[in-house]
């Protein structure tokens, strides 16, 4: 695919879920912010089904969801996509950047939404600030999206396996701020919702302004096989017709 394919792909893709999460976001921040949809359930659930081992290996996923580890990732990423030293440089630059901003925005709207989370007392692991969208959900699928982007651009092939692992990872620490009582439902979809325009906003910027050169996981294709005939000897009186090579010539 040409970079205005990807360009409008990504575009498509980000205009789709920013019109998603706005809805969403006006949704939820009715009503003072009140459970929704299937916040209430979902949340009562969460609180009656909770074992020990559950409990802890909740814990143990969603911190993973922030601080150095998605930095880690993203970085590792970006080094991975690109096939030569200045194209890793700028896709680690470029993937810690797109991580590093999303964050900052997402605390923006957090701060404009202002919406509650759950009680207190259901919760199973330390939270602060607001509640729409999850911070930990939105920063675990923007370095999701950057590593399956990553695998997708350096191994067109057998990368499947990883990408769902990568997915499922992604998709595993939000749902465990929903189990642990820190964040409702809605607040887990806005961060997804969220991770996709963001991450869509990036693509599409860099596929149509950014130079080929630079672009990590593209490369000039290699020139044709040339043969060195230089220091062999010409055969003198040789034929010049291939068809006539190992001809005899007429007596």
């Amino acid at each position: 695919m040409n970079r205005k394919g990807i360009a409008e792909l990504a575009g498509s893709a980000a205009l789709g879920a920013w019109a998603a999460f706005g809805v969403l976001a006006l949704f939820v921040s009715g009503k003072d912010g009140s459970p929704r949809f299937l916040d209430h359930d979902l949340l009562t659930w969460s609180v009656g089904h909770r074992p020990e081992m559950a409990v802890a290996v909740a814990r143990g996923l969603t911190a993973t969801g922030t601080g150095v580890v998605p930095y880690a990732l993203v970085v590792l990423a970006g080094l991975l996509a690109g096939r030569t030293r200045r194209r890793r440089l700028v896709g680690a630059l470029l993937a810690a950047a797109t991580l590093a901003t999303g964050q900052a925005v997402r605390y923006g709207v957090m701060e404009l939404v202002a919406r509650a989370r759950p009680p207190y007392a259901d919760w199973q692991t330390h939270a602060s600030g607001w509640s729409f969208p999850s911070g930990h959900t939105t920063t675990a699928a923007l370095t999701a999206g950057l590593v399956i982007l990553a695998l997708c651009l350096r191994a067109p092939h057998g990368h499947v396996p990883l990408c769902l692992a990568v997915a499922c990872w992604g998709a595993g620490v939000g749902l465990t701020r929903v189990f642990l009582g820190v964040h409702w439902f809605t607040d887990v979809l806005g961060g997804w919702l969220f991770a996709v325009g963001w991450l869509g906003l990036w693509v599409c910027a860099a596929a149509w302004w950014l130079p080929l050169r630079l672009i990590p996981g593209t490369g000039e294709p290699d020139p044709p096989p040339t043969t060195d005939t230089a220091g062999v000897p010409l055969e003198k009186n040789a034929p010049q017709d291939p068809d006539r090579r190992g001809r005899s010539r007429p007596a």
